[in-house]
């Protein structure tokens, strides 16, 4: 007995669930994420609206608050201000409760004021997708009964939970969790999967931390970010205009020593440094850490030294900085490792240095590498001055 005004057989529906939800996604990837919140892309107007409507039907969310807490996210990464770190709420909280995280913050008028500048504000917006947001999943409940019957509920179900459970739970917890990095920007961040299919190509979120105004997220060339893919094939539509990508890495063997290019390169890249620096200490240091001539075998050091090198620090905590502390007492060549990799971190943190004075700090720091008797910190140094401005780079 049919119900609704079709009656498709079940493979049709799953393919129809999977075709709804993934629309959504798309429109959280490139309307929410890449247009509004970090201005990386602009797409057509009729384009915009009909992202903005299509979230409204599928997830009620309102574009400014959005935008907000994902803003707030990236200007306090990490820290009790964070509206959804795993490392601060835990990532049971930040998986499974997601969007119960997402909903508290909403109702800070602070945050939205403070962060939610340059979203639509428009008569719609005002009157009907703010004031009304639970007026979309209910037309669109409505539909699905209306098209599919009974089973539409079960599809109606399926679209609401997809956005809260893959983007609020898996993105912002496992993103900031497990994974691998290409970068190491000052929290958390991984990449979940180098192929960014299921969810828009959000799975490389470690590559849009590093450069959070880039519209594309790959980075590598075996990763795939499918939201590029969308975004390329609507510019040859002209429906969407690229703002700016990241830049890509550039070396140079010819230099003898650094210089006011080099400075500059390694500032752009400090974050693919820092990771570089990260895989060329790795097994030095877990030497050091484990060496029973140099240092008591301690498996509690070495998770914190490698927690440290991965993070500068920053992700340990209180059991873990006293075992950082016993690693770099008891090993010379990690203290060496630690106060080395602090110096290099440091010299970009020198706002008041001209160029031309960070190019001699960074030579004397690759020249203290390169004399400490470290085979892997000499080799890393002469990486350092390799780093270069791509050509017809601006400064």
């Amino acid at each position: 007995m049919q119900f609704g005004l079709v009656d498709p057989p079940w493979w049709v529906l799953v393919l129809l669930v999977l075709g709804l939800t993934h629309v959504t996604i798309a429109a959280v990837t490139l309307y929410l994420h890449r247009h509004q919140a970090h201005r990386a892309v602009d797409f057509h107007p009729a384009l915009s609206h009909f992202f903005r409507f299509w979230l409204w039907l599928t997830t009620g969310m309102v574009t400014r608050q959005w935008v907000a807490i994902h803003r707030k996210h990236h200007a306090h990464t990490e820290t009790g201000s964070d509206p959804h770190s795993p490392q601060i709420h835990g990532i049971r909280k930040v998986l499974l409760e997601g969007a119960e995280l997402y909903r508290d913050e909403s109702r800070h008028r602070d945050c939205i004021e403070t962060f939610g500048h340059g979203t639509p504000d428009d008569w719609l917006e005002r009157h009907v997708y703010s004031r009304h947001s639970e007026l979309g999943v209910s037309l669109m409940l409505g539909l699905d009964l209306l098209l599919l019957g009974p089973i539409g509920l079960t599809v109606w179900a399926v679209q609401m939970l997809w956005i809260p459970f893959f983007a609020a739970g898996v993105v912002n917890g496992i993103g900031h969790y497990w994974g691998y990095r290409n970068f190491a920007p000052d929290d958390a961040s991984t990449n979940i999967l180098p192929l960014g299919l299921l969810l828009g190509g959000e799975e490389l979120h470690n590559n849009h931390h590093a450069c959070i105004g880039s519209a594309r997220f790959s980075r590598r060339w075996w990763e795939f970010d499918l939201g590029w893919l969308y975004i390329r094939l609507l510019e040859q539509c002209h429906l969407a205009k690229v703002r700016r990508v990241a830049p890509a890495i550039h070396r140079s063997t010819a230099r003898a020593q650094c210089d006011e290019a080099n400075v500059l390169a390694v500032l752009l890249h400090r974050h693919h440094l820092l990771a570089q620096f990260a895989r060329a200490m790795r097994r030095t240091v877990e030497e050091a850490v484990f060496d029973p001539t140099e240092a008591p075998r301690s498996a509690a050091q070495w998770r914190a030294a490698r927690r440290w090198l991965r993070h500068d620090g920053r992700q340990v905590d209180a059991e873990e900085s006293q075992a950082l502390k016993g690693a770099i007492q008891s090993s010379a060549t990690f203290a060496t490792i630690h106060a080395l990799r602090g110096e290099l971190a440091a010299l970009w943190r020198r706002s008041n240095a001209s160029s031309t004075e960070l190019a001699q700090q960074l030579e004397a720091w690759c020249r203290r590498a390169e004399q400490c008797g470290i085979a892997p910190l000499s080799r890393f140094a002469r990486t350092v001055r390799c780093y270069d401005l791509a050509p017809g780079h601006v400064r």
